[in-house]
């Protein structure tokens, strides 16, 4: 099992994911800027089930440093600072980019321009000496939060290393009802994050929480 870091995972899909990591028997840290906040995060995740999990808060920076495998989950607006300020403690380490460049215009949500393609794609050049990985755009955080629900749908997961994408893959098909799919090299990942952008218009029209499943594999 892996020592598995969020940063900035203190909203929804941080938090989300955190349950399902540590319910997969992973050790589980909760970063945050404000180490008491992310605290106070880690011990909302433990109340969800009557499991004993692990899982902890601390600052982002202890967060990169004792993690194996690191997920980025910051809002976009953060994004590229974060990746920067961590960038020593997040060297060698697979870090998994979640994160969906949006922005609402008039009630509906479209895609922010990113200079790299895609934000997973800022993480590759910012983090030359990790391991950087796609994933886990397309999962409802709402889903994940509901630690006796099988979040059934699949991940689409991007990336250049394949030994590194193997992990993840892996890690994925260790929460109840996810299949992993390979997706392809990283320059990919522009797609499966608009595709998160769709989704989350569809799930504003239906009110539901609607993720994906690919047919045909």
């Amino acid at each position: 099992m892996s020592i598995i870091g969020f940063i900035g995972g203190t909203g929804p899909e941080g938090k989300g994911l955190g349950l399902r990591m540590a319910m997969a028997g992973h050790e589980v840290i909760i970063g945050s800027r404000d180490s008491l906040r992310a605290t106070n995060a880690a011990n909302d995740i433990k109340e969800l089930t009557n499991t004993k999990l692990i899982i902890k808060g601390a600052d982002n920076k202890q967060t990169a440093t004792e993690s194996e495998i690191v997920f980025i989950t910051v809002p976009y607006e953060g994004h590229q600072n974060t990746l920067i300020d961590l960038k020593s403690e997040l060297s060698g380490k697979i870090v998994v980019d979640t994160v969906v460049p949006l922005k609402v215009s008039k009630g509906n949500f479209e895609s922010i321009e990113v200079p790299s393609g895609s934000a997973a794609e800022e993480a590759f050049i910012n983090l030359p000496n990790s391991h950087v990985i796609g994933a886990f755009h397309n999962v409802s955080a709402v889903e994940l939060l509901k630690p006796t629900t099988s979040v059934d749908c699949d991940v689409i997961i991007t990336g250049n290393n394949s030994e590194s994408k193997n992990i993840i893959m892996q890690l994925a098909e260790g929460i109840n009802g996810i299949r992993a799919v390979d997706g392809g090299r990283i320059e990919n990942t522009k797609q499966i994050e608009d595709l998160t952008i769709l989704l989350l218009n569809i799930n504003k029209i239906y009110k539901k929480h609607s993720m994906i499943k690919i047919v045909g594999l």
